[in-house]
């Protein structure tokens, strides 16, 4: 019997967790993914890029929501449980409180677990693919985001201007400037233009102009009555390079253990073969080795606080005052856990003793269950 109704409790909790976790997700993915349409409006990125970049987003949001729709989940069943007299059937069917709070302490690595594969796996995997789709997209709607008597400077190292563009698509009175050079930079002016495909390039076909280049202060100019201006040659300004979030977890244990000298790393072979391994980005690789490892911890604490609801009755006059304080506790440790990194420096003893807070806060507050439950002797 006993089994039973801890199934049914467990069925009810993760349920509900379900719910939340993916209805509010799925809310923030939709308001996002309209932010995320500034790549094909401003930046010039198809509409294949937008999708899959905005898909993969939704396990990092998920990440995000986990503990919050944990501890909700958690504390609104034992609270409607509480409400319809249900847990009064447990403790008269002899099942003790402790008994009860062990066995959900036990369920609640669970989800430490699922919480760990999403931050440590799953989340870092799912980043680098998105920005692997900018990094491979060419652009594909570069000719539609440009705007008559505006400067466009969407794309990396180049600036274009023109004051008309005609029905059959020629752009009148063109000025472009590239600065793709470290020490030169080269001005196009040309009284016609038109894009045209050529091959999987995409080339700007410039008529009637004057080129003006600046190599190492020296300047020189020559005239054109036609010339290709091949825009394939140039990137996005989005940022396409790895950053450290989308780092696998093994590279970021790896890069903190060259700099402690915990592994060897011969010719420094590892660490170049490692994107954003270098003494500058330490601390940002400890944070995220935090985020991933440390952090799905506190799920355990919340989810013991909780529990803390099932200690008094909502016959005690005082118990709405009680229930208020237990879910000011449990939204406070939700936004210290959120913001719990920035205390991570490149100081390893300082990130060791932050790293052990979530097991001392268990620790505490499962010995406060004991303590209590000793009193009341239930």
């Amino acid at each position: 019997m006993k089994k039973t109704i801890f199934r049914k409790l467990t069925t009810d909790c993760s349920k509900f967790f379900l719910l939340i976790l993916f209805t509010l997700s799925t809310i923030i993915w939709v308001l996002q993914a309209v932010n995320y349409l500034d790549f094909v409006i401003e930046d010039g990125h198809g509409f294949f890029v937008y999708f899959n970049y905005t898909l993969f987003s939704f396990p990092k949001i998920i990440s995000r929501i986990y503990p919050f729709a944990i501890f909700l989940a958690f504390s609104y069943i034992f609270l409607k449980y509480e409400d319809k007299n249900e847990l009064i059937i447990f403790w008269n069917f002899g099942i003790k409180k402790i008994d009860f709070i062990n066995f959900f302490s036990k369920i609640s690595f669970c989800f430490v677990l699922l919480s760990l594969l999403l931050n440590a796996v799953i989340t870092p995997m799912a980043q680098d693919k998105a920005r692997s789709f900018i990094r491979s997209s060419d652009l594909d709607f570069f000719e539609s985001i440009l705007k008559p008597k505006k400067f466009v400077d969407v794309v990396r190292n180049l600036t274009i201007y023109f004051e008309e563009k005609k029905e059959n698509g020629d752009l009148k009175n063109i000025f472009l400037n590239d600065k793709s050079g470290s020490n030169e930079s080269q001005s196009i002016v040309a009284k016609k233009g038109r894009f045209e495909n050529l091959g999987n390039k995409k080339i700007l076909v410039l008529f009637d102009g004057k080129t003006i280049n600046n190599i190492k202060g020296k300047t020189s100019e020559f005239e054109f009555s036609k010339t290709d201006f091949n825009i394939s040659n140039f990137t996005t300004q989005t940022v396409t390079h790895q950053k450290t979030q989308e780092n696998s977890t093994l590279e970021l244990i790896n890069c903190s253990m060259i700099f402690n000298n915990i592994k060897k790393d011969i010719n420094n072979k590892i660490k170049n073969s490692i994107n954003n391994c270098s003494l500058k980005n330490l601390e940002n690789v400890y944070r995220e080795i935090y985020s991933r490892l440390v952090k799905p911890i506190y799920i355990s604490f919340l989810v013991t606080i909780s529990l803390l609801l099932i200690l008094k009755s909502k016959t005690d006059h005082t118990f709405r005052l009680y229930k208020f304080k237990i879910y000011s506790l449990g939204f406070a440790s939700i936004v210290f856990l959120e913001s719990s990194s920035k205390f991570i420096s490149i100081n390893i003893l300082q990130n060791l003793l932050i790293s052990m807070l979530p097991f001392l806060l268990i620790f505490i507050i499962y010995f406060y269950f004991l303590i209590t439950l000793r009193i009341k002797k239930i």
